[in-house]
């Protein structure tokens, strides 16, 4: 009984001496609404994601207690690390909407907030109809309307021109990108590794990878991706029938990635370029565009600056 009491008794005092010697408690500084937001929307982030990834931080007694606090003040300064809605101000409205849309999907993934957060701090979870506020705000901002989309045949004809390969445009020089990058009109003989729905601008998009990328994705090395790794994104503007389905409608553009650490390092170690819709006409004035580019994939920039989350192909 004695021995019980004596490490009862060394079990407290080394939990008090542990809170005078914990890590440095993190910087709560006020942090304004998200301009450009409704207040649902604002309120929403707010609770739910700006303990970690804004300025402003709001302890409960039980996230000082050490060893807890180095946990969790490691969690807030990465979090800072990775997005911060503090600097929301200073972000272009491509970065901003970028942001918005990486975040729902994480939320949708079941990633974020993290579910070791929630479950100790169970009012920071969101909810269904939470998410669907968000989910909504982001569709308004292309509404999806069957009167405005082309006619099935015409999509249909537009596809079927666009997949042959010995239509006009693709026995004439497309013309390269202003950085440099020269068209490849072989990417459709390549494998799709992912498939994606922009309901923020209502796309439908196929993604597909040279074999360099899909070595890497068997290998499990996407993080970062080998040199040499190329990615064609083709996005289609999506259609809604009378029936309420959706299909591609017109094509929109062909985007690619191609992966030179050494060649591209002042773009983040990628190359981009853009054609966009049927005539495939470069994207962009200057080399210059290639800084939206970077902007708009900087949310992702601890996933080597890419989106996809490739399928998981098996031998």
């Amino acid at each position: 009984m004695k021995k019980t009491r004596l490490i009862l008794a060394l079990l407290g005092t080394g939990i008090i001496a542990i809170q005078f010697c914990g890590p440095e408690k993190p910087e709560s500084v006020p942090a304004h609404h998200l301009t450009g937001l409704p207040d649902e929307v604002n309120n929403i982030i707010r609770n739910s994601c700006f303990d970690c990834h804004s300025s402003q931080t709001t302890l409960r007694w039980y996230d000082k207690l050490s060893p807890i606090n180095q946990l969790v003040y490691s969690h807030i300064q990465k979090g800072r690390q990775a997005l911060d809605f503090s600097k929301w101000d200073s972000l272009t409205p491509a970065t901003r909407t970028g942001i918005l849309y990486y975040s729902l999907n994480k939320i949708l993934e079941g990633e974020m907030p993290l579910p070791s957060y929630t479950t100790v701090h169970p009012a920071k979870s969101l909810s269904n109809e939470d998410i669907q506020t968000l989910k909504q705000f982001l569709m308004t901002k292309t509404l999806r309307d069957a009167a405005a989309h082309t006619p099935n045949n015409k999509a249909h004809q537009q596809r079927s021109g666009f997949a042959d390969s010995t239509t006009t445009i693709f026995q004439s020089r497309v013309l390269p990108a202003p950085n440099g990058i020269e068209y490849i009109p072989d990417y459709r003989n390549w494998k799709v590794i992912s498939i994606t729905d922009r309901f923020d601008n209502g796309t439908m998009r196929i993604i597909y990878g040279n074999e360099i990328a899909v070595k890497a994705i068997l290998e499990c090395k996407t993080n970062p991706w080998p040199d040499g790794s190329i990615f064609a994104k083709a996005a289609w503007k999506q259609q809604t029938n009378a029936d309420g389905s959706i299909t591609a409608g017109d094509f929109v553009q062909v985007e690619f990635m191609i992966k030179d650490a050494h060649k591209y390092a002042t773009t983040a170690g990628w190359g981009w370029a853009r054609w966009r819709g049927p005539s495939l006409k470069p994207y962009g004035d200057k080399a210059i565009f290639t800084a939206a580019c970077i902007s708009c994939h900087t949310p992702q920039r601890d996933n080597d600056y890419v989106f996809t989350h490739p399928f998981t192909f098996k031998h």
